[in-house]
């Protein structure tokens, strides 16, 4: 009995640990502070969403708050340590004692985020607000912008705009725009999102190809990764009615 007891610990550590399991803390955390600080009448949260662009690639985004004061969209990071960056810096610095560990600026990623939702709902850029929220025992140890967090302080400053920049019919038709675009969730999904993640970062594209017109359909060639070997192409955005694809 006791055997099992220390195994189950010593599995639920190791899940607590991964990637996935922060993420899910993260997202309840931030979903638990928004229901406590945040009219729900006002404030609409719509979480953990992938969604598909023109260009046939994929963003994921951890919330978005619809509201008739814009549309503010949330970055969650599940860090602990002390955090080191600037606006401006391409990878940002977390530190552990004496070890030392970079990831890309969240600043960026949320930048995507963002102009990807500009791209769906045809709204102009002053529409949406970008935040960014570590989750944790987490220190930011340099002068951060003001749409950086720890734990529960952003519905603060969500709160402190009262100027309306959507009007009602926006407003609807926001929420309804993100319900109707975004991907199921699922496993294939998240893998499809990760291989997308991947070609961007580790592949330089040819932009002669990323320019080109499909000859089959007329549409953007765009680069994508497959899945079994990891080789990087240029498919049809078209796809999957057009499986135009060049090397």
């Amino acid at each position: 009995m006791i055997f099992w007891q220390i195994g189950s610990f010593f599995v639920l550590g190791i899940i607590f640990k991964t990637p996935w399991m922060k993420g899910k803390i993260g997202e309840l955390t931030i979903n638990i502070a928004t229901s406590l600080h945040l009219n729900k009448e006002e404030y609409n949260n719509i979480k953990n969403i992938t969604l598909q662009l023109n260009d046939g690639s994929t963003t994921q985004i951890d919330h978005i708050i619809v509201s008739r004061y814009g549309i503010f969209v949330i970055e969650t990071k599940n860090m602990k340590g002390w955090i080191f960056g600037n606006e401006h810096q391409k990878m940002w610095t977390q530190q552990i004692f004496k070890e030392k560990h970079t990831f890309l600026n969240p600043l960026h990623q949320n930048y995507r985020h963002t102009k990807a939702l500009e791209e769906i709902l045809k709204l102009p850029k002053e529409s949406f607000i970008s935040i960014v929220v570590f989750i944790g025992d987490c220190k930011l140890k340099t002068d951060m912008p003001e749409n950086i967090f720890v734990n529960a302080k952003f519905t603060s400053y969500i709160e402190s705009f009262k100027e309306e920049r959507l009007f009602a019919y926006e407003l609807d038709m926001a929420i309804e725009t993100i319900n109707q675009k975004k991907l199921k969730q699922s496993f294939s999904t998240d893998r499809e999102h990760i291989a997308n993640l991947r070609v961007r970062q580790f592949t330089k594209p040819n932009k002669a190809l990323s320019q080109e017109i499909c000859s089959q359909c007329g549409k953007k060639m765009v680069l994508r990764q497959n899945r079994q070997t990891g080789e990087a192409f240029y498919g049809c955005s078209g796809y999957p009615r057009c499986m135009n694809i060049t090397k």
